[in-house]
């Protein structure tokens, strides 16, 4: 997501009737209206027009492009307050609009180039040409211009929609300003996703592919962890983006992050050497119910409104080259996939797209879908998988990676690194725009970018331990499919025989604790993931919570901490074992926002897994008390009266493993199996063995 105004492309797309006609400067950029007045404001892309930005001039330089958004914003504010009398005069637009955002956009970028000035011995010319800004019509036939329906992306997938219908199946739907917050959606954002032809192409594979898959799995942001920040493009700006994102992984991600902040902050990965940060827009609801953040930046004040949906399913894929094997990311590395600004700035960067489940052949751009009765609506990001070999970052925050060619290939020697390929998967209602009988689904952006689907974006930044890398690169590198605890190892006491389940027992008569899934006596392959028919793909919200995951929130608010407060949520630690050999409670911090996180059970040395210990925020739910082991290894029942919340409304008094079962006022079966198994296969071999003594004893001669 770019920070500092619109692409340098003002007329570059002149044919699809967007401009208005007016400039800043009073002259006709273009004539051709489409029988609508303007709709919103065009600034060029300052960033994108930079040199190389030293690191010494890039605060200050980053500092002044958030300041760019802002003036357009405050201005796109002024706009609409005054659109009436602008559609009947144009020349006002540009004495109460456009003029003073050149103003303060011209003495914006002076101050960029005195900075670049300052650090490099020569301040950058012509920038102020960027200064100007024109007004744009929404034609609603192509967003971004009407560049791209069906424009190919450079990582060889087609997104567009195909050249299909553009409206909701009545025809293009109604015009205007649309949405509750009055700049979108509308109808004419949505296309029926069964009219729209398969449209995926995936580049043929060569001998030296890398074909294996690691994910990682951090979430759904079950706690409810969300900021109007973008450390990658508005470092230290608080409200950077203009809109609310939302985080898993990192939880020590906002504006004022640092690489040491990162590195040591806790994270919502079930891998607790993923302290990664994941990050996008968040979907809202717009059925004219307030959210926390009504009244506060990247919310209400921002013109994005409604209930924030938690998504049903997230999944977090790295995959390889489809031509040659992949090197590490370094850490810290910054990837930007997407534009937030692609409404005004064009299709070049749009690289979001949205389907629905069972239909995912079929991908969109520039349109929100329509998915039919019992399919979901899905997001997905393809984040650039070519690397400079050199830098984390780059002043634009994208010249430091690619996408590979048609081909699958880097091109001008870049080289191929894990591909992170993100999906998001949402249980929203079918929009509704009937009158003032307006509820439709949207994801949240810059004011001035009317909640455009092709606005769509994703932000990662690297902060994997070395060593779990190096296990991704390998993973990936040797064609193997591998989850957040790694591949099982058959044979060895103690693996988890799937991701974040126990492993099987030792003894295959050993019965298992409820809520683990494992086969006893069949331990999985190496590879084998939650989800078999998709690997690494966390089981869909309907499904036991399984053991080391995150918990469904409770139903309700969910805890959604006010924008601007502090990093909501809570982070179950690892489970490590005692002297004893068996697995204790983890520890874990508790945030401000409501949620929970499980712990990640640990194996012990004889092959079991206790049960992780949940951690529940405060904001819903209650605190669960955690069960540590005595010294003979057993996990005593809670104190009476005490309660684990897993998010699912368990009653006091009751303990309530990770997979939701209630287990009884003082420990469960498992628990007491645990205990007296072993003395009772003891008894049964010493009668067995009494027994054949006997009969050996009657059948045998008397010896003379």
């Amino acid at each position: 997501m770019l920070g500092g105004g619109g692409l340098i492309a003002v007329n570059s797309y002149a044919a699809a009737g967007e401009g208005w006609g007016l400039r800043s400067d009073g002259r006709n950029e273009q004539t051709q209206t489409l029988g609508a007045g303007p709709s919103t404001i065009k600034c060029p892309e300052v960033a994108n027009g930079l040199p190389e930005v030293p690191d010494a001039a890039r605060p200050e330089v980053d500092r002044e492009l958030a300041t760019l958004d802002s003036q357009i914003t405050e201005a796109y504010e002024g706009f609409v307050d005054q659109k009436e009398q602008i559609e009947r005069d144009p020349q006002f637009a540009r004495d109460a609009v456009l003029e003073p955002l050149k103003s303060k956009r011209t003495a914006s970028i002076d101050r960029i180039a005195t900075a670049l000035g300052r650090v490099a011995g020569q301040r950058p010319q012509g920038l102020e040409a960027m200064a100007p800004c024109t007004l744009q019509v929404d034609d609603a036939d192509g967003a971004g211009g009407g560049e791209g329906n069906g424009q190919e992306q450079g990582d060889g997938q087609n997104t567009g929609d195909g050249g299909q219908d553009n409206g909701n199946g009545d025809g293009g739907g109604d015009q205007g300003s649309g949405g509750q917050a009055g700049n979108g959606p509308e109808a004419s954002d949505f296309v029926d996703i069964a009219s729209v032809q398969p449209n995926v192409r995936t580049p043929r594979e060569l001998g030296d592919a890398s074909r294996g898959t690691f994910a990682t799995d951090c979430g759904r942001n079950e706690n409810g962890k969300f900021n109007p920040d973008n450390v990658i493009v508005a470092p230290g700006v608080s409200n950077g983006a203009h809109h609310m994102h939302d985080y898993v992984g990192n939880q020590a991600n906002d504006a004022f992050a640092s690489d040491d902040d990162l590195a040591g902050g806790a994270t919502t990965c079930r891998d607790q050497g993923d302290r990664s940060t994941y990050y996008w827009p968040v979907l809202r609801l717009q059925n004219g119910q307030d959210e926390n953040d009504a009244q506060a930046d990247g919310g209400g004040k921002d013109k994005n409104v409604g209930t924030i949906l938690t998504p049903a399913q997230v999944t977090l894929n790295f995959v390889g080259s489809p031509v040659s094997k992949v090197t590490a990311m370094p850490r810290f590395l910054r990837i930007i996939t997407g534009d937030a600004k692609a409404f005004v700035n064009g299709n070049a960067n749009a690289n979001a797209s949205w389907s629905c489940t069972g239909f995912e052949d079929r991908q969109l751009k520039d349109k929100y879908p329509l998915c039919p009765q019992g399919s979901k609506v899905v997001r997905s990001f393809k984040f650039q998988s070519c690397w400079d070999g050199q830098n984390t970052d780059s002043a634009n925050h994208r010249t430091h990676v690619a996408f590979a060619d048609e081909n699958g290939r880097c091109q001008n020697g870049f080289r191929a690194i894990p591909q992170l390929m993100q999906r998001i998967v949402y249980d929203v209602p079918p929009p509704v725009f009937d009158g003032n009988n307006r509820a439709a689904f949207a994801v949240d952006s810059f004011p001035e970018q009317l909640h455009k689907p092709v606005t769509d974006h994703g932000d990662f930044i690297n902060v994997f331990d070395d060593s779990l890398m190096r296990d991704l690169v390998d993973c990936i590198n040797e064609g193997r499919e591998c989850g957040p605890d790694g591949p099982a190892k058959p044979g060895e006491p103690g693996e988890p025989s799937e991701p974040g389940n126990p492993g099987a027992p030792e003894d295959p008569a050993e019965p298992t604790e409820p809520g683990n899934s494992a086969d006893p006596g069949d331990p999985a392959e190496p590879g084998e993931t939650e989800n078999p028919a998709d690997p690494g793909r966390p089981a869909e919200p309907s499904d036991p919570v399984e053991p080391g995951k995150p918990a469904d929130p409770p139903a309700g608010d969910g805890g959604k901490p006010t924008a601007g407060g502090p990093d909501a949520g809570n982070t179950g630690g690892q489970a490590q074992p005692d002297a004893t050999g068996d697995v204790q409670q983890p520890e874990g911090t508790t945030g401000a926002g409501a949620g929970t996180t499980g712990g990640q059970a640990k194996p012990d040395t004889a092959g079991g897994a206790q049960q992780p210990g949940v951690l529940t925020g405060s904001g819903k739910g209650t605190s669960g008390t955690q069960a540590t082991p005595d010294t003979g290894g057993s996990t005593p029942a809670p104190a009476a009266g005490d309660e684990s919340q897993t998010g699912n409304g368990t009653q006091a008094g009751s303990e309530t493993q990770a997979g939701g079962e209630p287990q009884g006022d003082r420990g469960g079966l498992a628990a007491t199996g645990a205990q007296l198994w072993p003395s009772v296969a003891g008894a049964v071999l010493l009668i067995v063995g009494i027994v054949l003594l006997r009969t050996r004893n009657r059948r045998e001669p008397a010896r003379h």
